[in-house]
């Protein structure tokens, strides 16, 4: 019996598509394949929920549907900048508080002058 490319994910949202079984989404994979020009099997190393079948569908979906995975992953890397302006532009309570004590012991250390 022939596996369907499709078996491979779980297609939870349309901004949500992960290796079935896992919670490792297909950015993950081709992020470290296009990007940062790993091979399957290094990624496959370093997702041990994942099999190498699985790092090879999801090179192979991206092939098949290029356009609308580049769409997708567009998008990931659109809201991934914008969490992180978001989130410099309103810290948490907490990295505020580290943020003060860094500068307090930052201004504390320069010579008088």
């Amino acid at each position: 019996m022939a596996t369907q490319l499709e078996d491979h994910f779980d297609f939870l949202r349309p901004d949500d598509i992960r290796l079935r079984g896992t919670r490792v989404g297909i950015e993950t994979i081709l992020y470290d394949h296009l990007k940062r020009g790993r091979r399957p099997e290094e990624i496959q190393e370093s997702y041990p929920s994942l099999t190498l079948e699985r790092v090879y569908a999801t090179i192979l979906c991206f092939l098949h549907n290029m356009d609308q995975v580049q769409t997708y992953l567009d998008d990931w890397l659109e809201h991934g900048r914008r969490m992180r302006e978001e989130a410099r532009e309103n810290p948490s309570p907490g990295l505020a508080r580290v943020e003060k004590i860094l500068r307090e012991r930052r201004d504390a250390a320069k010579p008088a002058g």
